[in-house]
């Protein structure tokens, strides 16, 4: 079943007209239900910046009265009380503006630990969402670029969350008490000229904002795609040697960097221009009311410190006004930042659990396949109707040409797929009735590729059985004939592998995986084409380890290399999706059909390969004329 999420509507987009529902989205991690203690700092914090509100409130009228009571003060009242009032309005207005600041800190610092619970929580849920997608869908991504949209999401998440909860209510507030009290001070007219600019103020911005929104998603395609780029030549490190591509590596990137400069000079443009508009429209706004007011104390109604009072109130106005117009742009960029995020959480598992889904019972494990049909395009089917059945404790082998299906196979068995048709059983269970955790832990894996984490060699085969001892490690380790190769290393356990574990050899890294599996110590062994890309000589090797692993174990072997499978109970040959031939390795060659080519195939490879070796170890025929070969 393919993913299609075209037509489905995002539970959060930038796109005008969705922020109230998109912040109804994301009110649980605003008002986490299970963190009784972030509600209440979220309830203090409020709190807090509502007294700061009232601070600022009464800062102007304390202003006011200085100017008043310096400019009514008596020359003959004396120094003493002429001084006495202003001093006190002033210490007022300083204690104002002191409170002011300490309760915005005091809000900042609450709402701290719920601004990055919020990030934690949104992090985690997108990691335990990604391991839940599909492998369709991790075939398809890119690392690089899915990392920076997991980056940019978390960022805007607590950018949303902080501005929504801290600042836009509050400052509503203040405007409205701003409001009462030009109309109880200076009368309806200026509330007019107040209103009117700060609704073009408004009308402004979140025009100006949604404009620049697709600009913003442009420049964030670039970086994803300049990041993605970077990430992908890095981790193919030596192919990039290989072939000396280099400068054309770094031209992919610089093509994606100019673009994301490209977009961001637009940003910063863009900006420029918004705030010069925010700036025109507030002081033709504060031009008006203070020519008002110039003619108001002309004319006796208004008093000096009622002009200062009202300027002074225009200015805290544009502080908030200016800060919403911050608010709403930021709003907007980190609805941006996140909606990609969003859209990765919005996409449904391919593959889930069915309701009253139980755990796997392990009673042989005997495998079949029943008529089992599967494609990933309905248009290229992979599998048509194959059956077969892996007894306890026994091995089957699936061999045959490229794209015969082999792959597949194993997939399905892990259930990374649902089959298309027919069905897959364990011990009579069907694969899709059963948690997939359970399946998961019953099958142990040795793919052809092996990936090991960045870390050490002890932690990549513990990784088979968390919490496993050291004893435990170097048992599996011995099984799998690396741990006197791991002995022999300065840091023994502790030796790091690198990076998709680039440090060790192929051989190394198989025998690592081996042991990893064995110490997972599964019902069910897979074995994916194990020894494919490996030499002869360490094919054997390994080999001797792998047929330890499997003994006593129902195993389903993959091989491209027959000698691999010679001792297994049975040998399916698998052509275009079919089981073209099937039976044990003597039988098969009796049979004289496709397996028998391919053995003759490549035994003639091998053949050759060791002429080859012998003459390049003795080039002057010595040992051919009964000499012995130089040392």
């Amino acid at each position: 079943m393919a993913l299609d999420t075209a037509d489905k509507k995002p539970s959060v987009s930038a796109d005008e007209g969705s922020v109230l529902s998109t912040v109804k989205n994301l009110w649980s991690y605003m008002w986490p239900a299970d963190r009784p203690d972030l509600r209440i700092k979220v309830v203090l914090a409020i709190g807090a910046l509502l007294l700061s509100k009232v601070a600022t409130t009464l800062i102007p009228f304390a202003y006011k009265g200085i100017i008043d009571s310096l400019d009514s003060a008596a020359p003959n009242t004396g120094v003493i009380l002429g001084l006495a009032v202003p001093i006190v309005l002033v210490i007022a207005y300083v204690l104002g503006n002191i409170l002011d600041a300490g309760f915005q800190q005091l809000r900042d610092v609450l709402f701290a630990s719920v601004g990055q619970n919020a990030v934690r929580k949104l992090a985690l849920r997108t990691f335990h969402h990604l391991h839940r997608l599909s492998l369709r869908f991790h075939l398809a991504r890119r690392t690089g670029g899915l990392s920076r949209v997991i980056e940019r999401g978390t960022k805007g998440i607590e950018t949303i969350v902080r501005f929504t909860m801290l600042n836009i209510a509050p400052t509503l507030v203040e405007f409205i008490i701003t409001a009462v009290i030009f109309v109880w001070l200076f009368g309806v007219s200026y509330l007019g000229v107040l209103v009117v600019m700060i609704w073009a103020y408004l009308y402004f911005t979140i025009k100006a904002s949604n404009w620049r929104i697709a600009i913003r998603r442009d420049m964030n395609e670039s970086d994803t795609d300049a990041n993605g780029k970077a990430i992908d030549s890095l981790l193919n490190f030596e192919t990039v040697k290989y072939f000396a591509n280099e400068e054309m590596e770094a031209r992919r990137y610089d093509a994606s960097m100019a673009g994301y400069e490209r977009s961001a000079i637009r940003i910063w443009t863009s900006l420029g221009f918004l705030n010069f508009g925010q700036a025109l429209i507030f002081y033709t706004g504060f031009l008006i009311i203070s020519i008002m007011a110039i003619t108001g104390v002309m004319n006796g109604t208004l008093t000096l410190g009622d002009f200062v009072l009202l300027n002074t109130f225009l200015m805290q106005v544009y502080r908030p006004l200016n800060f919403i117009g911050f608010v709403y742009r930021e709003l907007r960029q980190g609805l941006t930042d996140i909606e990609e995020m969003f859209k990765l959480l919005d996409q449904n598992p391919e593959i889930e659990d069915s309701p009253g889904a139980k755990p796997l019972q392990i009673t042989g494990p005997v495998i079949r396949f029943d008529n089992v049909t599967f494609h990933y395009d309905p248009d290229r089917p992979i599998l048509k109707g194959v059956s077969f059945e892996v007894p306890a404790g026994k091995t089957v082998a699936i061999v045959g040409p490229t794209g015969a299906g082999k792959s597949t196979i194993s997939r399905l068995l892990y259930r990374f797929y649902d089959v298309t048709g027919g069905a897959i059983t364990i011990d009579g269970q069907d694969l899709r009735d059963i948690t997939q955790e359970s399946l998961r832990k019953a099958i142990g894996m040795v793919p052809q590729d092996t990936v090991l984490f960045n870390d050490t060699i002890g932690y990549n085969i513990e990784y088979g059985r968390p919490g496993a001892t050291q004893e435990e490690v170097r048992a599996a380790a011995s099984m799998a004939q690396v741990g006197p190769f791991i002995d022999t290393l300065p840091k023994g356990y502790d030796t790091p592998v690198g990076e998709r574990g680039l440090k060790l050899s192929g051989g190394e890294k198989q025998r690592v995986a081996i042991a990893r599996t064995i110490l997972k110590s599964p019902s069910i062994l897979i074995l994916d084409e194990a020894t494919s890309a490996l030499d002869t000589k360490t094919e054997r090797d390994i080999q001797s380890a792998l047929d330890v692993v499997s003994q006593n174990r129902t195993s389903v072997v993959i091989a491209h290399r027959l000698s691999t499978v010679v001792n297994a109970d049975e040998i399916l040959v698998l052509r275009d999706g079919v089981v073209a031939e099937r039976g044990n390795h003597v039988a098969l060659l009796q049979q004289d059909g496709l397996y028998a080519q391919m053995w003759n195939r490549q035994r003639e490879a091998t053949e050759a390969e060791e002429k080859l070796l012998r003459t390049a170890n003795d080039p002057d025929g010595f040992v051919k004329r009964g000499m012995p070969a130089a040392q």
